[in-house]
């Protein structure tokens, strides 16, 4: 169940952005004059297709919802029909190829605009970057940061939330930062903590990120349920919100955490338990799933905390801006992801980051559904990154890309003339064997995760 409920939110993001990436090149094509045959969303067997009449574009719906075409007549690949000649691709000027070419990743990244405005609009709940505990022997421990610290900017750029706190961190530290300069509160003072890094914590941010040693502050809160997920042991247990665990294998538990701590020590074993449901005490038996946790297994019950509104009053905040406000707002954040995803390929292609930082369609798969079950502002903003990701990934030099092609056609406008045919097949089976590899590493990777 779990799995077909990341398919299917994989399937409606790669959807939704293969869409709006083929809109841009079918919606410029149109407007140069450019005949369109065919606007496909994914590839394979059709299983849905639209026409108006045979001289209009058909619409087509196919099998493999990863990624999308739009089919121009072209005399390159076929035969074109002489009324038809004026509207094929390969006889309009330059900069009209350039246009119809660029628009689909111009599109996605138009998109990302257009998300990240909605999520700034509709605003965003999030914990406040809070530290608890600091272990010894780590970074921040390193760098002087106490339980209670308020993180309040991170290099000069807000951070209103633990999430914004820690990818502006992570992103730094990718981004070749030799030093992060962490402005906190602790106990309404403000004071600077500076983060110093070794090469090493630039190029793996899972790594980083264990070596920082930062964790959100969180309240002793009583063992009470919260939520319980769907398909989860919590359910099958027949947990429901609003039980306080009074013991677990004749064991008094006091509080959420330590309930926590003994689930993570039962993987697939059973745990009896004693409850309080409508002020009668029963027993229960639970058995936690097994999860692979880094090097660990770890059981997971698929529930949650309660936590009383007042206490979630004051270690959360709301986050939006006015439509006008969100405008400028959303083109930086754009434009922030843009620079950082260039400049995280940059430190791959030079061996100044890890691999391990692609994500293959099984990672996005896992965002989807994880970013789905946060709620809408969540998923929206998560395909906001994707979008971001499309377009950027799309504009790169590479042939067989939006990017390569693009490539070409600057070739042709300095040299006056196209380039050969035969130079841009082989240039063409080149950028497919790249391509090819760096979907085969990320798709290990991945596969690599999924184990650790």
């Amino acid at each position: 169940m779990d799995l077909l409920h990341k398919l299917f939110y994989f399937i409606v993001a790669i959807g939704i952005l293969v869409a709006f990436h083929e809109l841009g090149h079918f919606w410029v094509a149109r407007k140069v004059g450019v005949k369109v045959l065919r606007f496909s969303i994914g590839f394979g067997k059709v299983f849905w297709s639209y026409q108006k009449n045979p001289a209009d574009t058909e619409y087509v719906l196919s099998a493999i919802p990863l990624g999308g075409y739009v089919k121009m007549v072209d005399e390159r690949e076929g035969e074109v029909a002489p009324e038809d000649l004026p509207y094929s691709f390969n006889r309009q000027p330059v900069w009209a190829r350039i246009a119809i070419v660029a628009a689909g990743p111009l599109f996605n990244l138009i998109l990302a605009v257009v998300l990240f405005w909605g999520v700034l609009v509709i605003g965003e709940t999030g914990i406040k970057p809070i530290l608890g505990v600091v272990e010894q022997g780590t970074l921040a421990a390193q760098a002087g940061f106490q339980e209670g610290d308020e993180i309040t900017a991170v290099n000069g750029k807000l951070t209103p939330t633990w999430v914004d706190a820690m990818e502006n961190i992570v992103s730094s530290a990718l981004e070749g930062e030799q030093t992060i300069t962490v402005n906190v509160t602790h106990d309404s003072e403000p004071a600077t903590r500076t983060l110093t890094l070794d090469e090493q914590d630039k190029i793996d941010a899972a790594a980083f990120y264990k070596r920082l040693g930062f964790k959100p502050w969180s309240p002793s809160l009583k063992p009470i349920i919260g939520r319980v997920l769907p398909d989860s042991s919590a359910l099958a247990a027949d947990l429901r919100k609003g039980d306080l665990i009074i013991s677990a294998d004749n064991t008094a538990i006091t509080d959420w955490q330590q309930w926590v701590e003994i689930i993570k020590a039962h993987p697939d074993i059973a745990i009896h338990l004693i409850i309080e449901r409508d002020g009668a005490r029963m027993p229960i038996s639970i058995t936690p799933k097994a999860e692979k946790v880094g090097e660990k297994t770890e059981g997971k019950i698929g529930a949650g905390v309660f936590v009383p509104e007042d206490l979630m009053k004051a270690i959360t905040v709301e986050r939006a801006l006015s439509p006008i406000d969100a405008i400028p707002a959303a083109f930086k954040t754009t434009y922030f992801y843009c620079t950082s995803t260039l400049k995280m390929m940059g430190r791959m292609l030079i061996g100044k980051a890890s691999v391990e930082n692609l994500s293959g369609p099984i990672s996005i798969a896992q965002y989807a559904g994880q970013s789905a079950d946060m709620g809408f502002v969540a998923f929206i903003k998560f395909l906001g990154l994707v979008s971001v990701s499309l377009g950027v990934l799309n504009l790169l030099p590479i042939p067989v890309l939006d990017g390569g092609h693009l490539l070409f056609f600057a070739l042709e406008a300095i040299l006056r003339k196209p380039v050969p045919e035969k130079v841009q097949l082989f240039f063409q089976q080149v950028g497919l064997t790249l391509l090819m590899l760096l979907m085969a590493i990320a798709m290990f990777v991945d596969v690599q995760r999924l184990f650790q």
